[in-house]
């Protein structure tokens, strides 16, 4: 082989890797959304006012006939929602290395997030253990999908380049988390103006996070190769 084909396949490698990277980062620009708006704006204290209303006269729910006060409710789905991740990250790390087969793997945990993120438009009137529940699915979903996405950057980038790599993802996924909060914010502070009422706000707001992160999502799935 010559000097000349080794330069090309080369320049051949380094284009495909420049390629994959630019995949990567996309999954952080899908399911950042879900932190920012989701998990650290608006669910709180939407599925906290669900509660509320589904409460007794002592303000409490029972959630599998276990008493629990609605104000801390949304505290203990996401409690719950590690432990599911912690139970699942083992076997799904398992199974990728045991299969070589990372992609259907982060397919499908990213697609059950989006899923039930989407679905919390449907969180309404004393909807609370629906939203707890999807909630948790949505919760362990992000945390699986972030390990094997995660798992990726030994294969896209030499040791030299992994920081900045990195950072460009989590560059990503902070400039899609503000431009989707930011959208979110002017629908619900507005929502007279929209026409619409500050639930139906909210659940909007809500359900486009999932929306956006399915749709996003696609990208990396295109790129990365398993």
């Amino acid at each position: 082989m010559g000097i000349g084909t080794v330069r090309a396949q080369a320049g051949e490698d380094a284009a495909e890797r420049r390629r994959e990277q630019r995949g990567w980062y996309f999954y952080d620009w899908a399911c950042s959304v879900y932190s920012t708006s989701v998990l650290t704006v608006f669910l709180g204290p939407y599925l906290t006012s669900v509660a509320r209303a589904a409460a007794d006269p002592d303000g409490f729910v029972h959630p599998l006939g276990v008493p629990v006060r609605a104000g801390s409710f949304f505290a203990y789905c996401v409690s719950a929602s590690v432990v599911v991740a912690i139970v699942v990250m083992p076997v799904a790390g398992a199974a990728a290395d045991r299969t070589g087969r990372r992609k259907p793997l982060l397919a499908a945990a990213a697609y059950t997030g989006a899923a039930a993120t989407t679905g919390l438009f449907f969180l309404d009137g004393h909807r609370y253990l629906l939203g707890g529940l999807l909630l948790i699915v949505a919760n362990a979903s992000v945390a699986v999908s972030m390990v094997l996405y995660n798992s990726y950057l030994p294969q896209i980038a030499p040791p030299e380049e992994r920081d900045a790599v990195s950072s460009r993802g989590w560059a990503f996924g902070y400039a899609a988390g503000s431009l989707v909060l930011v959208a979110n914010l002017v629908l619900f502070t507005g929502h007279d103006s929209f026409g619409v009422s500050e639930a139906t706000a909210v659940r909007i707001c809500l359900a486009s996070a999932g929306l956006w992160w399915g749709v996003f999502t696609l990208v990396p799935l295109r790129r990365l190769r398993d």
